[in-house]
């Protein structure tokens, strides 16, 4: 990937937009991608047992931050 802009960071931020943590794992960094699906999903599935419906906005954050940080990633030469 040429970095930031780039054809491959584009995919990886659509990626992430169906599965949070997926784009991370298209680019090959696959901690930051267990740890955006873990976080994101975590909170859908506990605001899904409406005893902590208070969890959604915090998924919604890292869906959205896991969604950035695909399209932002500049990998380091």
């Amino acid at each position: 990937m040429a970095g930031q802009g780039s054809g491959g960071n584009v995919i990886a931020a659509v990626c992430s937009f169906f599965i949070p943590g997926l784009g991370q794992l298209v680019q090959g960094r696959i901690l930051a991608a267990l740890l955006f699906f873990v976080v994101a999903a975590g909170c859908y599935a506990l605001s899904a047992t409406v005893i902590l419906i208070f969890m959604w906005p915090i998924g919604l954050i890292a869906h959205i931050w896991s969604i950035i940080s695909a399209a932002r990633y500049r990998p380091i030469l």
